[in-house]
C-alpha cells in the first residue's frame, strides 16, 4: 500500500529477557481506584461506576528515557500504576474470563499538568490536556505472565530522588483487574497490543526538571527516568 506520506512508527515497549519489543495499540486509565488517592484528590468513589480516559498509544517513553517537562504547566505530577499489556482483547468479556486477556505486566507513570486537570474540573471539560500530553506515558520492561496475576500483596511504590512518596499494595484497588478490563470491554472492544493503567495510590505531588524517579511493582518490573 502506498501512503500520501511516511506511516508513524509503532510505538513499543521492550520485553524482559528478551529482544522483541511488545507494540502499542492504545493506552486506556482508570481514575480514583485507590480510596486514599480518591481522598487526597477531593473525589468521591463510585465502586460500581469506574471512571475511565485515554493516552494516545506514542504519548509512552520506552527504555528508560528522560522525559521531557512538559510545556503549558507548573504542576506536573506523577502517579505511579502498574500497567497491564493486553496479549487477546474482546467486547463485553466476563469478569470470570477477563484476567486471560493479560499477556504481561509492567509499572509506569500516569504523568498529569495538575493545573490544567484543576482547571478543566472547576469548568467541568475533558481532562485531554491534563493527561493525554506528549511524553506522559513512562512504562518499564514488559514482564510476560506465565500464569495469575501479581496477587493483592504485591506492593507498587514510587521514589523521588531518593525518597518514598508513593507506596501501597495492589489489594487496595477498589476495582480489581478482571473487573476493570470487563468493564472496560463494554465501552471499547480491547484488543492486543492495548495497554491499560490500573490506577494509583495517594502521594501523588510534583516533579521537577531534574528530578530522577524509580518506580517498582515489586517482584515484576521496575522503571527508571529523569525529567529533562
Amino acid at each position: 500500500m502506498d501512503y500520501a506520506i511516511a506511516p508513524p512508527a509503532v510505538p513499543s515497549l521492550p520485553v524482559q529477557g528478551s529482544a522483541l519489543r511488545f507494540p502499542v495499540r492504545r493506552i486506556f486509565c482508570i481514575g480514583r481506584n485507590y480510596a486514599e488517592h480518591a481522598k487526597e484528590m477531593g473525589a468521591t468513589v463510585e465502586p460500581g461506576r469506574p471512571m475511565f480516559f485515554c493516552k494516545p498509544a506514542d504519548a509512552v517513553v520506552a527504555d528508560d528515557a528522560d522525559v521531557p517537562y512538559p510545556s503549558a504547566t507548573n504542576e506536573l505530577h506523577h502517579e505511579v500504576e502498574m500497567v497491564l499489556a493486553l496479549g487477546a482483547g474482546g467486547r463485553d468479556v466476563p469478569v470470570e474470563h477477563a484476567a486471560s486477556l493479560v499477556w504481561g505486566v509492567g509499572v509506569g507513570l500516569d504523568l498529569t499538568r495538575r493545573d490544567l486537570q484543576a482547571q478543566a474540573k472547576a469548568k467541568g471539560h475533558p481532562w485531554d490536556v491534563a493527561k493525554a500530553f506528549d511524553h506522559s506515558a513512562p512504562v518499564s520492561a514488559l514482564r510476560r505472565l506465565d500464569g495469575a496475576l501479581p496477587g493483592p500483596d504485591t506492593e507498587l511504590r514510587l521514589s523521588v530522588n531518593g525518597a518514598l512518596r508513593q507506596q501501597a499494595r495492589l489489594g487496595e484497588m477498589i476495582h480489581d483487574v478482571p473487573h476493570i478490563l470487563a468493564a472496560l470491554s463494554a465501552l471499547f472492544e480491547l484488543k492486543p497490543g492495548d495497554l491499560v493503567f490500573t490506577g494509583t495510590p495517594a502521594g501523588v505531588a510534583a516533579l521537577s526538571r531534574g528530578d530522577r524517579f524509580h518506580a517498582a511493582l515489586a517482584g515484576y518490573a521496575e522503571l527508571d527516568g529523569r525529567i529533562a
